[in-house]
């Protein structure tokens, strides 16, 4: 699935990253404990989370996740905004929640 799916499916905006829409996402992972992207999460995903801190960028660029999806409407902040921009991270919001967001995506052929 590209990143450009993911955005439509989830009408999600897109805060920065928008020139990265045609990358392929193969995994997901809808988290709000880093710890648990830590120990289960696949290179090349998508995170999809309620937090709203750097440490979300930091966690995905250790990862090598190419994008984020912050749940329920909220907004990142301009820090946020430019880290995710520095490390070439896709950072997008949609309004779902991460059981709608995440079922969205397994509907539509992301499995893992």
């Amino acid at each position: 699935m590209l990143l450009r799916d993911v955005k439509e499916l989830l009408d999600a905006k897109v805060y920065c990253g928008e020139e990265y829409l045609d990358r392929e996402v193969n995994s997901a992972c809808g988290a709000d404990l880093m710890s648990d992207v830590l120990a289960f999460v696949k290179q090349e995903g998508l995170l999809l989370t309620g937090l709203l801190n750097p440490q979300i960028v930091r966690t995905a660029e250790m990862m090598d996740m190419c994008a984020i999806v912050v749940l329920r409407g909220k907004s990142p902040d301009e820090q946020i905004v430019q880290l995710a921009e520095e490390k070439g991270i896709v950072l997008m919001t949609t309004e779902r929640h991460m059981y709608t967001a995440c079922g969205e995506l397994y509907s539509h052929g992301l499995r893992r």
